[in-house]
């Protein structure tokens, strides 16, 4: 997590620069919005790679659940500096609709979009792979960041050369457009925080795998006030199993011990905390709460 923070914002820098020779160049608003997205996602990532490395720190006497949450906040943080920029790029998209400029270095700047977009390609290889391993917030929001680019790149080229064909004007409504996405993208980013920072349940697939885990052992009778939640990458469950009345108290805790280690062995980022039930005290209003 932490090389992939060091890569984005490496991607980053690097395309600011070529895009600021770019906008230099031509001129063009569409260039410029793709520069200020660039100049968002150095300090998004900048946010995600102090937030990946406070979250990865171990728990502590103070944070006995560690500081996974730091990669919500952090994508709030993103969040905020998208929702600016999109401002922005939409009001000076309305400025050069009322005031057209004359496009320069259509050549040059295209040529930079179609670097700018090999670079990004490569990024999110990598970042894929790291969120298949770790599922983590923060570099899933990142990569959000340049799935988008990607787009505002394609658009940009495609804007750069309608603009060299004679269509001047398509070069503010693809700004425009940019905005708008960069907008929904924010969205997505704040529903994914606010997900974790209110403790929103696993999908009801995984709550239904943890329980079909749990009853496969062959002397769990039920279970049920099965809760469960995220913190960066790791994630927490709690649950409570039914035995059988009579089951000495070693037994039953062998038995707990076991259906844990079949819920780590599905899941191995998480933390189970299991509760023994007798099964003649469990009513079927404690069932229902599963």
């Amino acid at each position: 997590m932490r090389i992939a923070t060091y890569a984005s914002v490496s991607v980053a820098t690097i395309l600011i620069l070529v895009k600021l020779l770019a906008w230099s160049q031509s001129g063009a608003v569409s260039l410029l919005a793709t520069l200020v997205d660039s100049v968002l996602d150095v300090l998004a990532s900048l946010v995600n790679l102090l937030a990946v490395r406070h979250a990865l720190s171990p728990a502590d006497k103070e944070h006995r659940f560690g500081h996974g949450k730091a990669e919500a906040l952090a994508g709030l943080g993103q969040a905020a500096l998208i929702t600016g920029s999109a401002l922005f790029l939409m009001s000076e998209s309305i400025q050069r609709l009322l005031s057209p400029v004359e496009i320069q270095g259509h050549v040059y700047g295209m040529g930079v979009m179609v670097f700018s977009i090999v670079m990004t390609l490569l990024l999110l290889a990598f970042q894929r792979h790291v969120i298949m391993q770790t599922d983590s917030t923060a570099i899933r929001a990142d990569a959000l960041h340049y799935r988008t680019d990607l787009l505002v790149n394609a658009s940009v080229l495609l804007a750069l050369a309608l603009s060299r064909w004679g269509w001047p004007g398509f070069d503010a409504l693809f700004a425009a457009a940019i905005a708008v996405y960069i907008l929904y993208s924010a969205w997505e980013i704040i529903t994914q925080a606010f997900d974790h920072l209110m403790d929103r349940e696993l999908p009801d697939a995984d709550r239904a795998a943890i329980q079909k885990i749990a009853l496969e052992h062959a002397e769990v009778l039920g279970v049920h006030d099965l809760r469960t939640r995220r913190s960066g990458i790791d994630t927490f469950m709690q649950m409570h199993i039914e035995l059988d009345d009579d089951l000495r108290l070693m037994h039953a805790h062998r038995i707990a011990e076991e259906v844990e280690a079949a819920v780590v062995a599905a899941y191995p980022e998480a933390e189970v905390i299991i509760h023994l039930d007798p099964v003649s005290i469990v009513g079927e209003g404690a069932r229902q709460r599963f």
